[in-house]
């Protein structure tokens, strides 16, 4: 059994009338889920809600398989899209329902946590009093950031940084990124979806991770600093301090 310390939170934030975000947080902190619904009320609150329970289901029956952890995750998320697209065709009234998620997994087998995630929902990490983005999102933006073609600065009010490039949902899913963790100790890790991260900066994310210990009450504080902020979007964040004993030297 893994007993990292973890907290997490999710609340519709102050303009929404539903929160089509989910999470899900084993409770002996074998993996932890952050999925962002969207395609209007119904549909995106039945996306976020059916991919991670989808892949719960299907983590917990594989967990101990002898699968490498990446292949599991993949597989996972593969069966989150099939379902949602199950859902779409018996519901044709949700067929523009799709949800970003992301997903941390600690395995005995490894020796390192691993990652998975699909859209723009982010994991970080922090280091010590460096805030690191583990993730890359799968939007618009951030393929024009890498590219050269915008700043960071420039695309925190672009029009366009909440266009998806992926998401769950899709038939055309083509992009599932599954990356192993590197954890020291005293390492922080942080899930989240873009409700959080479109009203705080990296610089307020780390100074919150860094000034409170307890999970759960840094959880309170970045979802309450984030409203204070102007809360237009759901917001969902879980916090995981890593064991000693799961860390790479």
């Amino acid at each position: 059994m893994v007993e990292h310390q973890f907290s997490g939170l999710t609340d519709p934030g102050l303009l929404r009338s539903s929160n089509q975000d989910d999470y899900y947080m084993d409770p002996d902190g074998r993996f932890f889920i952050v999925a962002d619904g969207m395609g209007g009320h119904a549909g995106g609150q039945e996306a976020s809600r059916l991919a991670t329970a989808t892949i719960k289901t299907f983590l917990n029956q594989h967990w101990q398989d002898t699968q490498p952890t990446a292949d599991l995750l993949r597989q996972a998320l593969a069966q989150a899209n099939n379902a949602i697209l199950h859902d779409q065709f018996h519901h044709p009234e949700r067929s523009d329902m799709g949800t970003t998620v992301v997903v941390l997994a600690f395995r005995q087998q490894d020796d390192q946590p691993w990652c998975a995630h699909v859209g723009d929902s982010r994991l970080y990490r922090l280091r010590g009093h460096q805030l690191d983005q583990i993730t890359e999102d799968h939007t618009w933006i951030a393929r024009a950031i890498r590219e050269g073609e915008l700043t960071p600065a420039q695309a925190r009010s672009h029009p366009w940084r909440h266009v998806l490039a992926q998401c769950l949902g899709r038939e055309d899913l083509t992009q599932i990124d599954v990356q192993p963790i590197e954890v020291h100790p005293g390492d922080r890790l942080l899930m989240c979806s873009d409700g959080l991260t479109e009203e705080l900066s990296d610089h307020l994310i780390a100074s919150h991770l860094k000034s409170i210990r307890a999970c759960e009450a840094v959880a309170t504080a970045l979802v309450n600093s984030a409203k204070q902020r102007g809360g237009r979007d759901n917001i969902t964040v879980v916090v995981v301090n890593p064991l000693p004993t799961m860390t790479t030297a």
